[in-house]
């Protein structure tokens, strides 16, 4: 039998991941001993799960390297990659915005030039030039997007919101939701076919954890 094949995002997100799939019986004992390895394998299961970048997710999965991978929807959007989206994973939970200076706030439509930074920029087109049809200018940065506005190089910025304390330590506020963001199961279109009863055992797997942890807290 072939390994079974899935990408991790490196850091918090394999973490969580790792703890969801220990629950499905699956030996991660080998990335829990903080080992600089990059490939796993827990032998009895015929599985191996590997960490790289969280961008890159999609493109292993994509082109089968993985079989199965696991990554923010934020990561997905801005790569846009061909492949199936199969489960909401519940962690990792965010929200891409667009925010900018409070006193835009209800003005997002009076700007007629409108920069934008972000590290998203794939996701920013998309939101403004297709979904509010209009056209702006675009400004990639790879560090702190929130300082973009303060210093005049952009009007707003799109990225990740997790409590919201950076945008308000900076005097900005949130000008509109883009997406709800969360860690995503995603497969391979050609193992979805091929390996289905072991991807299927997984995801089914993982999708009980989830019911079983919301039907606890609605129990509460």
């Amino acid at each position: 039998m072939r390994y079974l094949s899935i990408a991790l995002s490196k850091g918090r997100l394999a973490d969580a991941a790792v703890e969801m799939l220990e629950k499905l019986g699956i030996d991660c004992s080998e990335y829990k001993a903080g080992s600089r390895k990059l490939i796993f394998t827990d032998e009895s299961s015929k599985i191996k799960f590997f960490l790289v970048k969280p961008a890159d997710v999609p493109t292993y999965v994509e082109y089968g390297a993985a079989d199965m991978g696991i990554v923010g929807k934020d990561t997905l959007l801005e790569e846009g990659r061909n492949l199936y989206e199969v489960l909401d994973l519940g962690f990792a939970a965010c929200r891409m915005v667009v925010a900018g200076p409070a006193e835009l706030a209800g003005k997002l439509d009076s700007l007629n030039n409108k920069r934008v930074a972000t590290k998203y920029p794939r996701i920013a087109r998309e939101y403004f030039e297709h979904k509010r049809r209009e056209s702006i200018e675009v400004i990639k940065l790879n560090g702190s997007v929130e300082l973009a506005p303060l210093v005049g190089l952009s009007e707003v910025i799109v990225d990740l919101v997790e409590s919201g304390r950076t945008l308000k330590e900076n005097g900005l506020v949130v000008l509109d939701t883009i997406a709800d963001i969360s860690a995503r199961l995603v497969v391979n279109r050609v193992s979805a076919k091929m390996e289905s009863e072991r991807i299927n055992r997984i995801a089914d797997g993982l999708r009980k954890q989830l019911e079983d942890k919301r039907s606890g807290d609605t129990s509460r």
